[in-house]
Formats: C-alpha cells, structure tokens, sequence
C-alpha cells in the first residue's frame, strides 16, 4: 500500500502543502509547466530551493498578474485585500463563481471534485463561522486566485501521487491573533476552528497562524486518519518550506511517502445510517452525491420496510473519523431522517498501488492489491470507458485488448532482458 504521512509540525497552509507535495515528484518542473499551462486567469506557479531551521526544501510561489500574494507569515489569506484583484476588477466570489471557475479548467473529473469539495468544506465553515447561510458566502478571504491556485496544485499533485491512505499528524495550529477581513480573531480562526473539529491539534508558544482555512479544508478533504507516524517504509521526503523563519524551527510541512508495512493493514472508519419513508428517488440521489462529496468512501440503500407496513430506504454512508461532523451535517441537511446511526468498524484491506500505462490507446491506469495471500489487478472504470467508447467497441472488447498489449509489453520485456 502507498502511504503518505503528512507531518504538521508547524501547521499547514495551501502553498506549504504545494511544496511539500511538490518535492516528492520525479519531474517536479513538468509539473510546473503543466500548471501554468491550465490558464488559470492571471496565475503563475514556480518553485524555488528554501532552506529553514538548516533544513533544505522546496517554497512554492504563486504570482496573480505578476504579484506574489502573502506577507511575512503564512496567513495570506486573511491579512490582504489582494491589490492586484483592485486593478483588474476586485471581485468577492461565491461558490456558483467558483463552481464556474473551475468548469472552465482542463482539469480531471476527480480534480474537480477535489477542488469543488474543498472549497464546499470552507463555505460551510465560514457560513457556521459567520452565521449566514452558504449561498450567501463570499470567499473574500481564500477566493482569491493565489488560493485558488494552491487548491487546484495540491489536488493535481494529490491525483499524481495517487497515495492509498493519507495519514496526518496533529496539527500545530499556533497562538495568539490573526487580522482578516472581520478583524482580529484568535488563532485559530472560527472557520479554521469549525474545519479541524474532531482533528487532533494544539497551540504552542508560536504566535500567529500556522493552519490557515485553505490548509485545514485540505487536510479534511484528503486525510485517511491522524496520529502519528504509521510502520511504514519510507521513499521519498519532501519539505514545503512557509514564507517565515522561526529561529530554532523548520517552518515546514513534510511530506514522507513510501510503503506501509505488512501490519499496517486495517483501519477504522464510521458507519453512518438512518432510515426514511418520505423522500424521493432524486431526492435520495442528491444527498447520496453531497456525501460523497462531503469526504464519504461508500454511499449505499437498501429497501427495507417501516411501521405501519411502509415501505423506506436505509441510506449508510462509510467514512473517516476527520469527515465525521461533515457528514453528520449532511445527514441532516440532505435528508428528513430526525436521527442518525454511528458504528465503529475496523476493516482489513489489501495493499494497493495505482499503475498508469503507456498503452496505445491512451493512457490507462491499473489498480493491483495484495495481501492476505491474494493478488489481484483491474483497469481504472473511466480509463476503460474512454477507449472502448473512442474504438466503439464493449467494455469486454477493450478490456481484452489492452490485457493482449500489456501481455505482449511484457513478453518482450523478458526476451530483451531474459
């Protein structure tokens, strides 16, 4: 199994995650220029070596028309009114802007629902925060492009990676007060507070804002679990320097990916359920979609029958413990049940890895697990679908031809190299 442990020592902002992640890919430049090749208005990504607490990495920048946004420390989000955005048409966006935004990127489907969930989870966030409903949310403070940017960069580099469980340390968020567009909160902020319930995390003698919204909202959205360092055989380390030293510490995020070992193989997750007699079939279909997009792993129903002889639907959503508060307000909100079921369950799985193939016909992915004594392999669903339908031949027939190629890949791998 891949597994990437994210170490918060010093909290965790969109550009400090980019970097970190940034650091772990073979060809971090092609990332780069792929990037900036999406046209994301005005925005420029680069990368530059950094060095903090003796410590050697990589600093993320992100230009907007040629300014860099951010100052000294790395709350950026909440301290600037982003001058740039003044010249070119200073816009509050809310989520039907950004929704529109990132339609308009050539982005993966899963990117896309990556970025959209993130920023789903700072809506919420900032509407509890706040006290006013999410269509009336405007992101003045993570809308702007610089976040924007470092939301897309980390789903990107999150979808290249391909890791099969996240696991997150606690979450140093800082102390003292932050400055924002409200004026002066205490750390952490109410949004990025209402974004780490059920999180471990803890302050410190460091003053300011260590975990901005931008970078708890990622945290949520990608974290398998927290705690510490799971057995694991490491591979690669990457460091994703802030913008501000701390004397005597490594103002960073780092990043280790590797291979779980054989006795990390179960973990535990959150059995959602509750039953219903009086939604619809679209009804049903939409909650279903909002909790996936909440951080649920499985959405399912079963037909079942009620009191007085009525026939309903259990609806069961499987998650993590750092999706627990989301999805129990999605329960709520997407569905009439008055109540809500909570199981702990430890599941076994098997070591997975995501393979992307060179085929003829496109690239394909192939997904093999192991463990337990068994072995077995399957071609990415999408990746099947998109060549059968560009040859207009069945599923089966695609299937088939690319196991023929990948047979044929190998057999003359072992005639070259016997």
């Amino acid at each position: 199994m891949k597994l990437l442990y994210l170490d918060c020592a010093m909290g965790a902002a969109g550009d400090m995650l980019t970097g970190a992640l940034l650091s772990l890919l073979p060809d971090p430049d092609a990332f780069v220029a792929s990037f900036n090749a999406l046209g994301i208005p005005g925005v420029r990504l680069s990368r530059e070596a950094a060095s903090r607490g003796g410590v050697a990495g990589t600093r993320a920048h992100v230009t907007v028309y040629g300014r860099e946004e951010g100052g000294p420390a790395h709350e950026h989000e909440h301290e600037h009114e982003h001058e740039h955005e003044h010249a070119h048409g200073h816009e509050h966006r809310d989520m039907r802007q950004i929704e529109a935004l990132f339609a308009s990127l050539s982005l993966p489907k899963k990117v896309r629902e990556n970025a959209l969930a993130v920023y789903r989870l700072i809506a919420q966030a900032e509407s509890e925060a706040h006290g006013v409903p999410v269509s009336q949310v405007h992101f003045h403070e993570v809308g702007a492009m610089d976040a924007v940017a470092d939301v897309t960069a980390v789903c990107l580099l999150m979808e290249a990676l391909a890791p099969d469980r996240v696991v997150v340390s606690p979450v140093h968020v800082g102390s003292g007060t932050v400055r924002c567009a409200h004026g002066v909160l205490p750390v952490p902020a109410p949004a990025t507070e209402r974004l780490l319930r059920g999180v471990p995390v803890y302050g410190g003698e460091v003053q300011g804002e260590l975990c901005t919204p931008t970078g708890a909202a990622l945290l949520r959205r990608f974290a398998s679990g927290f705690g510490p360092l799971p057995a694991m055989r490491p591979l690669a380390a990457g460091y994703g320097m802030g913008a501000r030293e701390f004397p005597g510490r490594v103002n960073a995020v780092r990043a280790l990916l590797g291979e779980a070992l054989d006795e990390d193989k179960t973990d535990e997750m959150i059995e959602f359920s509750c039953n219903v007699d009086d939604m619809t079939a679209e009804e049903i279909a939409f909650a279903a979609e909002r909790l996936f997009e909440g951080g649920a792993r499985e959405v399912y129903t079963i037909p079942i029958g009620m009191k007085k002889s009525r026939p309903g639907t259990l609806i069961r959503a499987i998650c993590a413990e750092a999706d627990r508060d989301a999805l129990t307000r999605l329960f709520f909100l997407h569905t009439s049940t008055l109540g809500v079921r909570e199981a702990r369950t430890r599941r076994y799985i098997l070591s997975r890895e995501t393979t992307t193939l060179r085929t003829p016909f496109g690239d394909v992915r192939r997904k093999d697990a192991a463990g337990y004594g068994v072995r077995r392999s399957k071609y990415e669903y999408d990746d099947l679908a998109r060549v059968a339908q560009a040859r207009g031949v069945s599923l089966d027939e695609a299937r088939r031809a690319i196991e023929e190629w990948e047979a044929g890949t190998l057999a003359g791998q072992r005639e070259e190299h016997p």
